[in-house]
C-alpha cells in the first residue's frame, strides 16, 4: 500500500492527480497541469501521484533555473533510465548518443513512439515538477507528448507556477490551486501546532498565510508574531528572487511594497521602464490587477518588507509621495509623505483621519479602512488612536474582510475605555458575529452594543438592535425577537428619521407575523416596504424586501432585494451582498423563478464564503436544496443538504434548518413517503427546536400534500387554516392558490373540490408561479382521472408535462407520463425544446464545460455530484446536437 500524504482542503485535486493514474492502468491515459504559487502544495500532489503508482513505471524531471537554456536538458534527465534502449535519433538530441539530431516534429513524434513501446510493457507515468523553468525545447516535447495520451497507457503530470503569457502548455488540462479556505487552512495550522493554538493567534496566521499550505506550516513554528521564521522556504525563495531582479524593478517592487494601490501612472511617472514590471511579474513577485500593480499575497508584501532596509523603504515613501497628486490621493499621499520622515507629527494623524473620513463618505471603504489604520499608526492619545482603529476595523468589515475587522479590533482592545467606543467595537464585532457565529451570542454583542450607544449615537444603536433581531431570526429564537421589538417600540419617538422608522416598523411587523398576528403586522410591513422605496442604503431595501416577502408580494420583495444587492456594490458595503442575495433567492423561489434563485444562491455562497460568512453560505445551500426538492431533484436536493448539516447543527441556525427540513419533506414526498414527510413537517409546524416561523407558514402546502395522503384530515385543516389567514391578509394571487389547492385536496372526492381546483389554476395563472401551476394541474390531473374523467384530465396533464420539462424536472415529468397512459394517452408526445433552450442549471453546466472544468470541479461549484454531471451533460449534449465537450465549448465559444 502507498505511504499516506497528508493534502488539507485538496480533495478535488487529489482526485484528479489518482484519476491520472487510473487512466493510466487503463490503458486511456491523460494528462494534468497542476498550477499553482510557491507553497501551494503542488509538489506534494505530484509526490502523491510519485508514491501511488504502483504497478506504473515513473519517469520523473524537474526544472532547474541553471539549465532552463541548455535544449534538451530535462529530456535527458528524463530518460536517463531508459538510455540504454533508447531510439538512436531521440538518444543523439537529448545527448545520450552521438550523431545528427532529427528535426523538431521528427524529434516529437518519436518521443512519443518511444514512450508508448515502452509503455507496452508497463503503463507508463511521467512526473515533470518545476515544468515552467524546465528549457523550452524539453517542454514543447513533452506537451506534444501530453496532448497525444488519449486511448495510450501514458499518463503525464505537470507541476508548475501559473504561466504569464503564451502558454507551451496549453491544452493540457490544468487544475489551479486555489487558497486553502478556513477549515481546511485551521487543520493544517492544528497539525502543525503540537502546543495548540489560541483564536486571536490563529485569525492571524490565517489572514497572513492567505491560504497557502506552506506558509501555515512555516508560520505555526515561526517564535516571531506576524513573520516567516529566518530558515523558512517561502522567504528565502522571495529573497532569491527579489535579489535577482535589476536594480529598477527591485525599486518598483518596492514601491509596491510601500503602496498596495499602486497604478501604473504612477510607476512611469517615478521614471521606471515597463520592462522593470515584466521582469518582477515574471519573477512572480508583482501582479497587474486592471491599472494598478500589486504583491501577490499579503505575506509576500510582509516579507519583502523584512527583506529591505530603512533608508530603502523611506526612499520609496517619498519617491511616492512626490509622484502621487495631493488631492486625487490625499490619504495615500499624507501617508507616504509622513512615513518618509523620522518622526511624523502627531497632527498628521490628524490629516489622515480627516482623509479617511472623506474616503468613508464616497464609500471606498478599503482606502478608509487603511487611512483610518495609517492615523491610529500616527496617534498616541488612547482615544483618539481606539476611535481611528474602531472605525478601520469597521470599514474593513464593510468591505468584506471579517478577519482584518477582528484583528484591529484586538489591536484596540486594551485603548477602549469609553462606553461609547465600547459600544462601536461590539457593533462591528457582533456584525461580524452574525456571519459566523452562533446567532446567540451574536445577538448577545449587538444588544449590548446598542444599550451602549444610545445616548450618544443612536442611529447605530437602533441598527445594532436590527441586527439582533436578525441573528434571532437565523437562530430561529421567536422569543427573543419578539423581546427585541418589544423593546424598540418603546425607543420610537415622533420625530425619528426614515430610517429608524422602517426598523421600527420591520421589527413591528415580523414580530406579529412571527406570532401569527397577521392582519396586526400588515400596517406596518406596508410602511416599510414605502419607507424602503424612498431610501437607497443597502439596509433599508433588504429590510423592505423581508417585509414585501411576508407580505406575499414577491415582485415587490425580488425587485427590493435586487437593489440591494446593487447598493452593496456600489456603495462599496460589499459586506451585505450575500445577505441580500439570500432575500433575493427567497423570492425568486416564491414567483417558481428558479434560474433566478439558483444564480443569486450560487453567487451568494461563492460571495459568503471569500467574506468569511459561514452562517450565510449556510443559508444559500439549503436554498438551493430546497429548490432541488421543489423540482423533484432528491439527489442533488440530498446532496446539498448534507453539505450544510454540520454547520446548521454546530451553529444552531433556525432558519437554515427549517429550510433544510422543508427539503427534506419534500424529498420524502417525491420517494412516496408521506408518513415520513408528516412526521418532519409536523415537528415545524408545532415549533419543535429552532424554528424560523416566517419559513415554517410557507410549509403548509406540502403539510396537506402528506396529511391527506395519511389520512390525516384533521391535522391538514388545522395547518390549512393557519396559512389560510396568512395567505387572505396577503391578497397574493401566488398564495391565495396554494391555499385553494390545499382545499381541494382536503375534500378529496367532493364535488366542491373541482372549483377549488379551478381557482387555483386561475391564480396560478394571474400569480405567474408556473411549477406550482403545474404541480396544481397534476394533482387535478389525477382527481379527473380517478373520476372517470380521462379527456379533461389529459387537458390538465399535458399542460403540466410542458412546464415540468421546461424545468427539467425528471421526476414530475414521469408522474405526468404515468398519468397520461393511465388516462388511456397511449403515445405521449411533446415538442422538443429548441437546440438553445437549456435548464439553467444545464446552462451553468455547459458555460463550465465550455470554461474547461471537469465534471468534479462543476460538481464542486454547483453543489451537485459528478453523477449529477454527467447525467446533464448527456442532456445537453442531445439538446445541442454535439458528441464531445471540444464541440460544446466551440458551440458556446
Amino acid at each position: 500500500m502507498a505511504p499516506e500524504v497528508v493534502l488539507h482542503g485538496r480533495d478535488q485535486e487529489r482526485a484528479s492527480v489518482l484519476e491520472l493514474l487510473a487512466s493510466a492502468r487503463t490503458g486511456r491515459g491523460s494528462a494534468l497541469v497542476v498550477a499553482g504559487g510557491p507553497g501551494s502544495g503542488k509538489t506534494a500532489l505530484l509526490r502523491l501521484a510519485h508514491e501511488s503508482a504502483i504497478g506504473l513505471r515513473v519517469l520523473t524531471a524537474h526544472g532547474v533555473p541553471t539549465e532552463t537554456g541548455l535544449p534538451h536538458a530535462g529530456l535527458h534527465r528524463l530518460l536517463q533510465p531508459l538510455a540504454d534502449r533508447m531510439p538512436t535519433s531521440l538518444a543523439t538530441v537529448t545527448g545520450l548518443a552521438t550523431g545528427t539530431p532529427s528535426r523538431t516534429f521528427g524529434l516529437h513524434a518519436e518521443l512519443h513512439r518511444f514512450l508508448v513501446e515502452v509503455a507496452r510493457e508497463r503503463p507508463l507515468l511521467i512526473i515533470v515538477d518545476d515544468a515552467g523553468l524546465l528549457d523550452a525545447e524539453s517542454l514543447e516535447a513533452l506537451a506534444f507528448v501530453a496532448r497525444r495520451v488519449s486511448e495510450r497507457p501514458v499518463s503525464v503530470l505537470f507541476g508548475r507556477e501559473p504561466a504569464l503569457g503564451v502558454d507551451p502548455l496549453e491544452g493540457v488540462r490544468t487544475a489551479v490551486l486555489r487558497p486553502l479556505d478556513d477549515p481546511a487552512a485551521m487543520r493544517v495550522l492544528a497539525a502543525h501546532s503540537p502546543l495548540g493554538v489560541s483564536e486571536d493567534h490563529a485569525e492571524e496566521v490565517l489572514d497572513l498565510a492567505g491560504g497557502n499550505p506552506l506558509a501555515l506550516v512555516e508560520l505555526a513554528r515561526s517564535m516571531t508574531p506576524g513573520m516567516l521564521p529566518p530558515d523558512s522556504t517561502l522567504r528565502s525563495r522571495l529573497h532569491a528572487r527579489l535579489v535577482a531582479l535589476s536594480p529598477d524593478a527591485r525599486r518598483l517592487v518596492q514601491l509596491a511594497v510601500a503602496d498596495d494601490d499602486l497604478e501604473l501612472d504612477a510607476v512611469v511617472r517615478a521614471g521606471l521602464e515597463l520592462d522593470a514590471l515584466e521582469e518582477a511579474r515574471a519573477a512572480g513577485l508583482l501582479v497587474v490587477q486592471g491599472e494598478h500593480v500589486r504583491l501577490p499575497t499579503v505575506l509576500t508584501r510582509t516579507t519583502l518588507r523584512t527583506e529591505t532596509s530603512i533608508a530603502e523603504r523611506r526612499e520609496a515613501h517619498a519617491l511616492l509621495a512626490e509622484v502621487l497628486d495631493p488631492d486625487a490621493h490625499r490619504s495615500r499621499w499624507l501617508w507616504h509623505r509622513a512615513a518618509m520622515t523620522r518622526e511624523p507629527s502627531e497632527g498628521c494623524g490628524a490629516e489622515l483621519g480627516e482623509a479617511a473620513a472623506v474616503a468613508r463618505r464616497a464609500g471606498d471603504y478599503a482606502a478608509s479602512s487603511q487611512a483610518f489604520q495609517r492615523a491610529a499608526a500616527l496617534t498616541r492619545e488612547p482615544a483618539a488612536k481606539a476611535a481611528h482603529l474602531i472605525a478601520a476595523a469597521a470599514d474593513h468589515w464593510s468591505s468584506g474582510r471579517p478577519r482584518r475587522s477582528r484583528e484591529v479590533l484586538r489591536q484596540a482592545r486594551t485603548l477602549t475605555r469609553t462606553r461609547e467606543l465600547h459600544g462601536l467595537a461590539d457593533f462591528v464585532r457582533g456584525g461580524i458575529e452574525l456571519g459566523d457565529a452562533v446567532p446567540g451570542t451574536a445577538v448577545r454583542t449587538l444588544r449590548k452594543a446598542s444599550d451602549g450607544l444610545l445616548d450618544s449615537r443612536r442611529t447605530i444603536a437602533v441598527t445594532a438592535l436590527m441586527y439582533a433581531a436578525e441573528a434571532s431570526s437565523i437562530g430561529g429564537d421567536q422569543a427573543e425577537y419578539a423581546a427585541i421589538a418589544e423593546h424598540a417600540q418603546q425607543l420610537r419617538r415622533p420625530d425619528d428619521p426614515p430610517v429608524q422608522q422602517l426598523i421600527f416598523d420591520q421589527l413591528e411587523g415580523m414580530a406579529a407575523t412571527f406570532a401569527g398576528k397577521h392582519h396586526r403586522a400588515l400596517p406596518a410591513l406596508r410602511r416599510a416596504v414605502r419607507l424602503a422605496d424612498g431610501l437607497h442604503d443597502p439596509r433599508s431595501k433588504i429590510w423592505g424586501s423581508q417585509a414585501a416577502y411576508v407580505l406575499g408580494n414577491a415582485d415587490r420583495s425580488l425587485e427590493l432585494a435586487t437593489q440591494a444587492v446593487a447598493s452593496s456594490r456600489d456603495s462599496g458595503m460589499v459586506s451585505l451582498a450575500p445577505w441580500a442575495l439570500v432575500y433575493r433567492s427567497v423570492a425568486a423561489l416564491l414567483l417558481d423563478q428558479h434560474s433566478i434563485a439558483l444564480d443569486s444562491s450560487l453567487e451568494g455562497v461563492r460571495e459568503a464564503t471569500a467574506m468569511g460568512q459561514p452562517n450565510t453560505v449556510v443559508d444559500h445551500l439549503t436554498i438551493l436544496a430546497l429548490m432541488a426538492a421543489l423540482q423533484g431533484n432528491k439527489a442533488t436536493a440530498v446532496h446539498r443538504l448534507h453539505l450544510a448539516a454540520a454547520d446548521v447543527a454546530r451553529r444552531g441556525l433556525g432558519r437554515p434548518s427549517t429550510f433544510g427540513s422543508w427539503a427534506f419533506a419534500c424529498v420524502d414526498l417525491v420517494d412516496d413517503r408521506p408518513v415520513d414527510a408528516l412526521n418532519r413537517l409536523r415537528l415545524l409546524a408545532v415549533g419543535t427546536g429552532r424554528v424560523h416561523p416566517g419559513v415554517k407558514v410557507m410549509t403548509a402546502p406540502h403539510f396537506v400534500e402528506a396529511a391527506v395522503a395519511c389520512g390525516q384530515h384533521a391535522s391538514a385543516a388545522k395547518v390549512l387554516r393557519q396559512f389560510e389567514g396568512w395567505a387572505v391578509s396577503t391578497g397574493a394571487p401566488a398564495r391565495l392558490a396554494l391555499s385553494h389547492r390545499s382545499h381541494a385536496l382536503l375534500l378529496g372526492a367532493a364535488p366542491e373540490a373541482d372549483e377549488h381546483f379551478r381557482e387555483a389554476i386561475r391564480l396560478h395563472r394571474e400569480g405567474g408561479t408556473a411549477m406550482e401551476l403545474a404541480k396544481t394541474e397534476l394533482f387535478y390531473g389525477h382527481r379527473l382521472r380517478r373520476s372517470r374523467q380521462p379527456r379533461a384530465a389529459r387537458e390538465h396533464l399535458r399542460d403540466a408535462l410542458k412546464i415540468f420539462q421546461q424545468y427539467d424536472s425528471e421526476h414530475f415529468v414521469n408522474r405526468v407520463r404515468a398519468e397520461l397512459r393511465a388516462s388511456g394517452d397511449t403515445i405521449v408526445t411533446t415538442h422538443p425544446a429548441p437546440a438553445t433552450d437549456l435548464t439553467p442549471q444545464q446552462s451553468q453546466i455547459a458555460r463550465l464545460v465550455a470554461e474547461g472544468a471537469t465534471n468534479r470541479e462543476i460538481a464542486a461549484q454547483l453543489f451537485i455530484s459528478h453523477r449529477t454531471v454527467e447525467h446533464h451533460l448527456r442532456n445537453i449534449f442531445a439538446k445541442l446536437e454535439v458528441r464531445s465537450r471540444v464541440e460544446l465549448a466551440r458551440l458556446l465559444g
